[in-house]
């Protein structure tokens, strides 16, 4: 038995001064109109489970109106376990507790992962690569603690970078600065790259699945240093090693232009990802099913791929993407409850479920009020 959302309670969150819900189970459906605060339900989930919100929200604006701290726990159990997860929220500061204890985020990740599904994941194909960068990021942070400490290492090193920049700064502590992001910048293009590798595969045989048709799906991730770089196909292995030379190479290049527009434009920062279908780019001529199955198999892929790495299930939140999915679709989603992913779903209309669906869902229906929230659930 893996670990599992047994129980959830805000306090002062967003629209809800109080929401509680106990028992949970493999698949829950929460029913409400639109703007009744499902959103923040899987918000809330997610900040819990993986430390972070798919809105990245500023921390006042995740308070209740007039309050001034919010609070938000969750109990996640095994056979064996029972873990107290809490978030404590005030007007600049976050703090994030296990058992009572005081946590680094990095120590909490990876315990009880999430993988959240919206319908502004529907841009990942049509968006600009920084969309598909973080999208792999994130899933990343989940998997190992490096990750998570060699992209924040880098990050900082970039914000620093740009400072001085944009401050006409001299080449030798921009030197100084760029032997930094050659280190944590080919530290994190090979993790980033072989997790990218990964998901492809997984995806891949998702799409598959998903699609019920013969296309075949592939990916390229172009580096930064390859202001030209437009191929088709997978991805070659990056080595670390070969990162950091073209790395130095690319800085050196590139200092001049640097220096003329104010901020960095060589790093795993600038990298590229593109997908394909039949090596055509799925941004500019794939149909709107066709990006709605990839998507789709992309986030059933972040699924498997967290399941086999670290053997433990993560929580599925999906926030009202049944209407964006055809019946075909729907069914592929809801054919990975049943292979007992803890699944969360926000819905404002029941008739996208089947009555077997229904009949093993715990279905709480959400009121139009929330101030003080009072939930009926059913377990049908």
């Amino acid at each position: 038995m893996k670990l599992a959302l047994k129980r959830l309670e805000f306090q002062n969150f967003r629209n809800y001064q109080k929401f509680e819900l106990s028992d949970i189970g493999n698949l829950t459906i929460f029913v409400g109109p639109n703007a009744v605060g499902k959103t923040n339900i899987i918000e809330g989930m997610q900040l819990l489970t993986a430390q972070t919100s798919f809105r990245h929200p500023k921390i006042e604006h995740l308070i209740l109106q007039g309050e001034e701290t919010a609070h938000l726990q969750a109990e996640v159990r095994d056979e064996q376990r029972r873990l107290d997860f809490e978030l404590h929220l005030a007007e600049h500061t976050k703090k994030h507790l296990l058992n009572g204890k005081v946590k680094k985020i990095v120590e909490l990740k990876g315990i009880l992962p999430s993988v959240v599904f919206t319908p502004d994941d529907l841009g990942l194909m049509k968006g600009s690569s920084s969309v598909r960068r973080r999208m792999i990021d994130e899933l990343g942070v989940q998997l190992t603690p490096n990750y998570y400490q060699i992209l924040k290492d880098y990050e900082k090193v970039i914000r620093h970078k740009n400072t001085l920049l944009k401050e006409h700064a001299s080449d030798a502590l921009l030197d100084s600065l760029d032997d930094l992001v050659v280190t944590c910048g080919s530290q994190l293009m090979w993790y980033r790259s072989t997790l990218f590798q990964k998901l492809v595969s997984k995806t891949h045989e998702m799409y598959q699945e998903v699609s019920r048709n013969k296309e075949v799906f592939s990916a390229s991730y172009i580096p930064s240093w390859d202001k030209n770089g437009e191929r088709i196909g997978e991805l070659l292995e990056i080595q670390k090693s070969d990162a950091r030379k073209k790395l130095i190479q690319a800085l050196q290049y590139y200092r001049a232009q640097e220096r003329q527009r104010g901020y960095a434009v060589v790093g795993p920062h600038a990298d590229k990802i593109e997908f394909y279908l039949n090596d055509n780019p799925v941004s500019i001529f794939g149909s709107q099913g066709q990006q709605r199955s990839l998507v789709l198999a992309m986030k059933l892929a972040e699924v498997k791929l967290i399941e086999e790495t670290l053997d433990q299930s993560p929580l599925f939140l999906l926030d009202d993407v049944m209407s964006e999915l055809d019946e075909q679709r729907r069914e592929s989603l809801l054919q990975l409850v049943s292979e007992d992913v803890q699944t969360c779903i926000t819905t404002a209309h029941m008739s996208y479920f089947n009555n077997e669906t229904l009949a093993s869902a715990q279905v709480v229906h959400l009121p139009h009020t929330n101030s003080d929230n009072e939930m009926e659930s059913n377990a049908l």
